[in-house]
């Protein structure tokens, strides 16, 4: 076994592998850039080396800064990670002609299947199913349009080279064409290097299905099951469960087989992920292999109890498989959770920043999370969003969304937006909830976009107990302090009004042992909770049954957030609550005069000059923020009277970038 590992990767992912390496007694060395000086992969590692700037150009995706902190560190082995230069061959070959073990693949494996031109023509060379597209590299827009035409809209364009969800774009008509094509293959420059983009066919509704695969040295393979990755968004996967609910035996077999073959023509070693698209009457199509740990393993490491780093290290070492495929065991069911740093309710902008209070929900057999972010550590602009995944396992799907969402609802993150109340509502998604999803489920059940999951008549139970109980436990403690609510505690009122947003709802409250026992309409609640006064989560007891709630002090109360949910709790005696009617509230100011950027990123593009005609809703202005373009719209009709930045300008949120006349 290796005696000193460099992983040539960051955040979450290096993390995780440092555990690894540490239990197969492997000394490990961690690269890092500017952003990345004080980040919890570099104070895990035995080692660390910086590798330059916080651009990924000048240090993650330097192959030659790479190769010399291999140099300096005297690892014997180099793990990639996911993303970066994992399926780089270029990065693989040159490592091989220095005498350092790639834990992945050989250089020829990651060329065949690294370039969805050529591994779709070996796809269907080894028998594999394959999706009817254009298998050639796109020359312009006129001739993108002209194949797309043939082919029939919709169609998906896809970078040669591309992974991960970056480098695509559906297009349903001539007129989408134009900045679709510019993106994808911006897109595919910035993360690959490589622009080339080609066209297949999008088959509509499918479920994304693929095959985790394990091949050793000496031509031994094995399948541990497959993952269902069809909740996404843009491409990008939000939830991974696995197994499937959709795949039968049958199915899984004929994958397997596909996917053996496929892993057989082209020699391939170490761990990988075969792709499918699957359509309504369980046909499967080719997509694409990647050569690499995927960022959804553990969900695969929960149902089959095996470490798949730690497979990937024994294979680069010249070990066999310790195992067969009659040894792998499908046991349970497990969902993985991608915590982004984003906000589902604009949109789902990337953010940025630093945060301010992270706690995460106890682990447990049932709980695994793997991160890497701290409390007081930042999340940068210069990558990935993800901050952390949670997984959840169960004997059965029911009790692994149920383990799921009681953690989602313990998961406290504050300074910066996160998409936990968005991942909430997903969970409880009675759509979900019976396994009738596709790859379209995010774009179908949330078409205008996420503006908090609709309450039913026991979460809004839940809130208004709670805040009864959140309330009235502040007044006590106040009538305890010595000179104030002077004689409070003599006439401690039974009728109050909670006020949930816009909407009054008349109580009556009584205290019990550690809670209250709360009438309203003709219900009756027992709410008990060990709350203290100030903590941001508030886990409670009603009716039997446990809740977690997160809170957020606001003017007058409380932003209160339950199961994806938020709403503005307040709290008055009855005729405060009639007063209120009386008090008049200043209406916003929707003459718009400038454009404010909502996320720190780059300029790529200006679409108008000033004296422009604009409308509202028309792109002006590309940005490029954790590796993706993210269009900003002009939030009114007028014209343009002034643009106070120019490509290639790095801008942060709230910075006015364009003046309206």
């Amino acid at each position: 076994m290796f005696k000193n590992l460099l992983i040539a990767n960051r955040g979450e992912i290096a993390c995780r592998i440092i555990k690894t390496a540490k239990k197969l007694g492997i000394k490990t060395t961690a690269v890092y850039s500017d952003a990345d000086t004080n980040s919890l992969h570099v104070r895990m590692a035995d080692k660390a080396i910086y590798i330059g700037e916080s651009s990924a150009t000048q240090s993650y995706l330097n192959s030659k800064k790479l190769l010399n902190a291999v140099k300096i560190s005297g690892a014997d082995a180099l793990h990639p990670g996911y993303g970066f230069l994992s399926e780089n061959p270029d990065f693989v070959e040159l490592l091989e002609k220095n005498g350092i073990t790639f834990v992945g693949p050989s250089a020829q494996a990651v060329k065949s299947m690294g370039d969805k031109i050529e591994a779709k023509k070996i796809a269907q060379r080894a028998g594999v199913n394959v999706v009817p597209g254009y298998l050639t590299a796109i020359k312009d827009v006129k001739d993108a349009i002209k194949i797309a035409s043939k082919i029939g809209f919709p169609i998906m364009l896809k970078a040669a080279a591309g992974g991960g969800g970056k480098g695509m774009r559906i297009v349903r008509s001539k007129e989408e064409m134009q900045q679709a094509f510019s993106s994808t293959r911006n897109e595919a420059r910035n993360n690959f290097s490589d622009e080339r983009t080609f066209i297949e066919k999008f088959i509509e509704n499918p479920r994304h299905i693929e095959i985790q695969l394990i091949g050793d040295k000496y031509g031994n393979y094995v399948c541990l099951g497959e993952r269902e990755c069809s909740i996404q968004r843009h491409n990008q996967k939000v939830i991974e469960e696995a197994p499937s609910s959709f795949i039968d035996e049958k199915t899984r077999k004929k994958m397997y087989e596909q996917s053996i073959a496929l892993a057989k023509k082209v020699k391939y070693f170490s761990a990988g992920t075969i792709e499918f698209i699957v359509d309504k009457d369980k046909r499967f199509y080719f997509l694409e292999m990647n050569t690499r740990l995927q960022v959804e393993h553990p969900v695969t490491e929960l149902i089959t109890g095996y470490d798949i780093v730690e497979l990937m290290l024994r294979v680069a070492a010249g070990e066999k498989l310790p195992i067969t495929q009659k040894d792998v065991k499908i046991n349970g069911w497990a969902f993985e959770s991608r915590i982004y740093a984003e906000d589902p309710s604009s949109g789902f902008i990337p953010s940025t920043g630093q945060i301010i209070t992270y706690k995460e929900p106890e682990k447990s057999e049932s709980i695994r999370i793997d991160s890497g972010i701290y409390e007081g550590g930042e999340v940068s602009m210069f990558y990935d969003p993800i901050i952390a995944k949670l997984c959840s396992y169960g004997p059965t799907r029911k009790e692994a969304i149920e383990a799921m969402k009681s953690a989602l609802g313990k998961f406290v993150i504050r300074g910066i937006s996160h998409n936990i109340s968005f991942l909430q509502a997903i969970f409880s998604h009675p759509k979900f909830e019976s396994g009738d999803i596709t790859t379209n489920f995010i774009a179908q059940e949330y078409e205008g976009g996420f503006t908090g999951a609709t309450l039913s008549d026991e979460e809004t139970a839940v809130m208004l107990v709670a805040s009864a109980h959140i309330f009235l436990s502040g007044l006590k403690r106040d009538a305890q302090i010595n000179g104030q609510l002077r004689g409070f505690s003599r006439n401690f009122g039974t009728r109050w009004v909670v006020r949930l947003d816009d909407q009054n709802f008349p109580i009556t409250a009584r205290s019990i042992d550690d809670g209250y026992k709360v009438n309203f309409g003709n219900r009756r609640f027992y709410i008990t909770s060990y709350w203290m006064l100030g903590s941001k989560l508030f886990d409670c007891n009603v009716n039997g049954r446990d809740y977690s709630l997160q809170l957020e002090s606001r003017a007058n109360g409380y932003a209160i957030t339950f199961r994806g949910r938020t709403v503005h709790s307040s709290f008055f005696s009855p005729r405060a609550a009639e007063l209120i009617k009386f008090v008049k509230t200043r209406s916003s100011d929707s003459d718009v005069t400038e454009l404010a950027v909502n996320i720190s990123g780059r300029v790529v593009d200006i679409k108008v000059n000033p004296g422009d005609q604009v409308t509202k809703g028309q792109p002006l202005v590309i940005l490029e923020a954790m590796k993706m373009e993210n269009i900003l719209t002009s939030p009114r009709d007028g014209i343009v009277e002034k643009i106070l930045h120019k490509i290639g300008d790095n801008v942060s949120t709230g910075e006015v970038i364009m003046n309206f006349q």
